[in-house]
């Protein structure tokens, strides 16, 4: 199976796809659409909300055709104190959700707590917490941007939920279903390698 997650942004889209065979997961991409200049980090490509939303829509397809996931892993609507804020995140998610659907995904939803617990066994995990631990399960050796991580960890999170066989849901909580577990067992078998 093939999990495409999405951190959705109006300035940065964070995207990562993930190959879950039995219970093996393997990064396939990860990136940052970005809806500014590069250079220019201060210039958006395109001043209008539409043209914005036009651009995820048309970026976040072509990551959808280039990779042909099953699945769409994207953060549940959380409360935003800034107003304006939410409505402009609330308008970009709207925008990847469409996709996926338009895509014939099957869309998921995971709280940045329940992320955060099946990665790192600890839902207050802070971000570097998170990434550190993509990084040992994975052995991604970076990332583009914070947004790329968090897309990942949602990915890696839906695989978490499937049984090996790709169908259905396993409790994250049971040992060696969580990433944590994971990242503990590949610790100790390097450093059996190297001995």
């Amino acid at each position: 199976m093939i999990i495409l997650g999405v951190d959705p942004g109006s300035r940065l889209l964070g995207y990562g796809v993930i190959e879950k065979t039995g219970n093996h997961v393997r990064v396939i991409e990860h990136g940052t659409i970005r809806l500014f200049h590069k250079e220019y980090r201060d210039i958006p490509v395109d001043e209008t909300t539409p043209s914005r939303l036009r651009e995820i829509y048309e970026k976040l397809g072509d990551v959808i055709r280039r990779h042909k996931p099953n699945a769409l892993a994207v953060e549940k609507v959380f409360f935003a104190k800034n107003a304006v804020s939410a409505l402009k995140l609330g308008q970009a998610r709207g925008v990847v959700l469409l996709t996926g659907a338009i895509h014939d995904l099957e869309i998921y939803e995971y709280s940045v707590t329940e992320v955060k617990s099946m990665i790192t066994g600890h839902g207050r995990a802070d971000k570097e917490q998170v990434a550190k631990m993509l990084q040992m399960i994975l052995g991604v050796q970076e990332f583009e941007t914070p947004d790329a991580s968090d897309a990942l960890s949602l990915a890696l999170a839906h695989a978490l939920r499937l049984k090996p066989s790709g169908v259905g849901s396993i409790s994250a909580g049971k040992k060696g279903n969580s990433l944590k577990d994971l990242a503990e067992a590949s610790l100790a078998k390097t450093k059996a390698q190297k001995r």
